[in-house]
């Protein structure tokens, strides 16, 4: 640990306003682990890192919940380097991964059941101080042991428990045909989750470009839609007439206004239409109601998880979802200017930050 008591850590001031600089390393309590990076390592397998997702270019903008002052991060892989006076369980050096949120526990949908609807629900990364630094502390009740994955692979299981969650959303029948829009990490997981757990076949949409590459590469659908980004509709007009019917499950993953009102379309009679991107505060949809109420189609969305990292870890861990490849970029602490300019150029599957 530094002897200053300082550590390095992207920080934002505001929205869009940040900069990287020396923050006292977080103390911990007797229910708290401190995690650490080991930026000082020379092989990429060994470093701890925190995976970049679309939700934290909406913190930079100061949306999705974020609260400021803020340091962002919250797909967290660490080493525990401090363990509080009251956590059983884990030891130094200890390779986890932590669950980002917290709820009271005491607010009205905390009490009926729903905790992650919870009203004070608090984050790392966007609402208290998260993985873009040397160092974390969180509390150790949400900190999971992994064993079989490099640290790149394991930035994925906090998407993967977002796409569990979904699954539990979706409480898709077996035999269902489904389309994922948008071959994101979370999306291209949740394809994976269906084909496992009984769906009959998959279909993935998506823009050309080395998303849809790592796509065919994982094998996470049958069939791969792949869409002229400038001009796609000679492609949507073939995925309408190949599937007349449509689907019985549409997963809308992309964070496109435009895609979002489109994407009922492609439900089939009796189906869902699954809301799972991460959209712009101001974005709004127009479904036509006559629709829904004939075709009684079911609209659902899926935001985040709760008690869903048992269950990621157990399908990464043992392979039986890949994600091997999906990390495509890593960058220290100090370049976290070239990572925002790296996911507006759509050029990466995910980024990961190192300390």
């Amino acid at each position: 640990m530094s002897a200053s008591g300082l550590m390095k850590a992207v920080y934002y001031h505001k929205p869009r306003e940040f900069e990287v600089r020396d923050v006292p390393i977080p103390q911990i309590g007797d229910d708290e682990v401190l995690l650490k990076g080991t930026g000082s390592c020379d092989s990429l397998e060994s470093l701890r890192l925190s995976g970049v997702c679309g939700t934290d270019q909406h913190v930079h903008d100061g949306e999705f919940l974020a609260m400021f002052p803020l340091i962002p991060g919250h797909e967290i892989v660490g080493e525990i380097a401090e363990i509080g006076s009251n956590v059983k369980g884990f030891e130094k050096g200890d390779r986890v991964v932590t669950d980002p949120g917290s709820m009271c526990g005491t607010c009205f949908y905390c009490r009926r059941g729903k905790a992650l609807l919870c009203e004070n629900f608090q984050g790392l990364g966007v609402t208290t101080h998260g993985g873009f630094a040397e160092y974390v502390a969180t509390k150790a009740r949400s900190v999971y042991k992994f064993y079989n994955l490099s640290d790149e692979e394991a930035t994925l299981i906090e998407p993967a428990a977002c796409a569990v969650h979904g699954m539990d959303k979706l409480d898709a029948p077996v035999g269902v045909e489904a389309l994922i829009i948008g071959s994101g990490p979370t999306g291209l997981i949740l394809a994976q989750l269906l084909k496992l757990n009984g769906a009959t076949r998959i279909v993935v949409a998506a823009n050309k470009g080395i998303k849809m590459d790592i796509a065919k590469q994982l094998e996470t659908a049958d069939e791969y839609i792949e869409l002229d980004r400038e001009n796609p509709s000679a492609q949507w007009e073939e995925l309408k007439q190949r599937n007349p019917y449509g689907f019985d499950v549409v997963v809308e993953a992309t964070g496109s206004e435009k895609i979002a009102n489109e994407a009922i379309n492609y439900v089939r009679r009796g189906g869902t239409l699954m809301v799972y991107g991460v959209y712009n505060n101001d974005a709004l949809v127009h479904w036509p109601p006559s629709k829904i109420f004939v075709d009684e189609i079911r609209i659902i969305g899926s935001f985040a998880q709760t008690h869903c990292f048992p269950r990621a870890i157990a399908y990464l861990d043992s392979g039986k979802v890949k994600v091997k490849g999906l990390v495509t970029d890593v960058y220290p602490v100090s370049d976290f200017e070239k990572v925002l300019d790296k996911m507006r150029s759509k050029t990466a599957v995910k980024i990961a930050v190192k300390p």
